[in-house]
């Protein structure tokens, strides 16, 4: 029984090595197929390890294991051993006959979208419509958790998009408010959500080590006191007794903004705001005089302690996106794309999403199961294919004018195939982002111009006509002074405030 055992987990472990072997070669041809081979690779990872211990422990105790079998073989007849794990074996199958065998050549073989696989049953549901298998955050959740902290009551209520922005920006946040419990449970979902998106992206890193030096290096950090807003001895709430956003001015004591300069210092002589001054100043006395009453400062410990642990929340949430840069900007990108559409269209595209991975899947199972009598389709011409799988018949390829090429400069030197595809490029996404890299505003004259150079000097020609016509006004009116000199209505009032005529 023991050597059975050592010889099954041997095969496992090389049947193991062999499937790992196979999900290296393939080539994902989508961000789906590229992270379902990867999760499949991490869990082949974690059986192997499983097993490998598992090994390890039979090596470790075989002496005393053998010892036990050749002492029960040798103070008897050695037959009575092996007939009785002979009787133990037939009758489990007596009682259970139709009890299944693992066949690990069937476990550990690639397997179809739709068959029995734990892993992929796993994958399908591991990510939300909004992320769309990796590529993009989701944080509608985190961005109302926000909207309901106390301390952007005060302030202006961002959006979702400006919310990507400043969500790892906690510098705008009161000391004193980043006290309160729904503060800290807000900062343990925003770190637990980063953490679990990045495993389910990057499931075959070692996320062990990365937080471990993420922990290791604030600890450094905090010791040295280099946290920036969580040095001891500072707080950041009496840095000013307002704060401007953009033209607006806020007072913090009566939680009140004001868009004119002159209505906010009449304001600060009013009664309401004398009152909450008083207030506030009290209740700051009241605190000091607990904090260092008979406590003996055990409240200052404990203060500091729970500082600390928002400290490496926050940190954490930086260090996590700072480490997901890309995956942000795509995030902003879509969002930005996303307003733009009518809930009818997100809707739709999002179907369009399901519906081409089922597609794919369909067409794998089809591949697969597709009998050596029917053979490859027979495309000589290599004529693009039809909705029904057969390549579309050659006069439509030739009428539509598929054969012909043509190339965009602004694209990136993308290929368009036929003159349909290439008139509509034009008002797509790629052309205009092409042109608006190249410091083009106004698309809707560019259209036939796929040149680089051609797109530059029109866009020059045009910026000269118009501050032709801009000079064309301003010399329009002509004025004269005393002594007959004829000129611009702007020279002339220049000249005129400097006191020259």
């Amino acid at each position: 029984m023991l050597l059975e055992d050592q010889r099954l987990i041997h095969e496992e472990l090389e049947r193991l090595q062999q499937a790992i072997a196979d999900r290296f070669l393939l080539e994902p041809k989508s961000v789906r197929e590229r992270l379902r081979r990867d999760h499949e690779i991490a869990y082949f990872l974690n059986r192997a390890y499983e097993s490998a211990k598992r090994l390890q422990a039979i090596y470790k105790n075989q002496s005393e294991t053998y010892d036990k079998e050749i002492q029960a073989i040798s103070t008897g007849d050695p037959y009575d051993a092996f007939y009785k794990q002979y009787r133990e074996i037939k009758d489990v199958h007596q009682r259970y006959p139709n009890m299944p065998v693992e066949n690990l050549e069937q476990s550990f073989k690639r397997k179809l979208p739709g068959d029995n696989d734990p892993v992929f049953s796993e994958f399908d549901s591991m990510f939300t419509g909004e992320e769309a298998y990796g590529r993009f955050f989701d944080l509608t959740y985190m961005h109302d958790l926000y909207l309901n902290l106390p301390s952007s009551q005060g302030s202006r209520r961002p959006t979702y998009l400006q919310y990507i922005d400043i969500f790892d920006d906690f510098s705008s946040i009161k000391r004193s408010q980043k006290m309160s419990d729904s503060y800290f449970q807000y900062l343990g979902y925003l770190a637990g959500y980063f953490e679990s998106f990045m495993k389910r992206t990057r499931p075959l890193e070692s996320f062990d080590k990365i937080f471990a030096a993420f922990d290791k290096e604030f600890e450094e950090k905090w010791a040295e006191g280099s946290i920036p807003g969580w040095q001891e001895g500072v707080d950041n709430e009496d840095d000013t007794e307002m704060k401007g956003r953009g033209d607006s001015i806020w007072c913090d004591d009566c939680k009140k903004e004001f868009t004119n300069v002159n209505v906010y210092e009449h304001h600060l002589s009013q009664k309401r705001h004398l009152k909450n001054v008083a207030a506030r100043q009290a209740n700051a006395k009241a605190e000091n005089n607990t904090s260092n009453g008979d406590t003996n400062g055990i409240s200052v410990d404990t203060k500091r302690v729970k500082e600390k642990a928002i400290a490496e929340r926050e940190y954490r949430i930086k260090k996590l996106a700072a480490a997901m840069q890309t995956e942000r900007g795509d995030t902003r990108h879509n969002v930005e794309r996303r307003q733009g559409m009518t809930e009818r269209e997100r809707e739709q595209e999002l179907a369009m999403l399901y519906a081409e991975v089922e597609v794919d899947e369909e067409e794998k199972r089809e591949e697969e199961n597709k009998s050596d009598e029917e053979g490859k389709i027979y495309n000589p011409l290599k004529l693009p294919i039809a909705w029904d799988g057969k390549p579309i018949p050659y006069w439509l390829y030739k009428l539509h004018g598929l054969g012909v090429e043509f190339s965009c400069e602004v694209c990136g030197n993308y290929v368009y195939m036929g003159r349909r595809a290439f008139d509509k490029h034009f008002i797509e996404p790629r052309h205009i982002w092409g042109l608006k890299a190249l410091g083009i505003t106004s698309t809707n004259l560019f259209r036939e111009i796929t040149s680089i150079n051609e797109a530059n000097s029109l866009w020059q020609k045009i910026q000269v006509e118009k501050k032709k016509e801009r000079q064309d006004a301003d010399n329009v009116i002509q004025m004269e002074d005393g002594q007959g000199n004829v000129m611009p209505e702007k020279v002339y009032l220049d000249l005129q405030k400097q006191g020259l005529l």
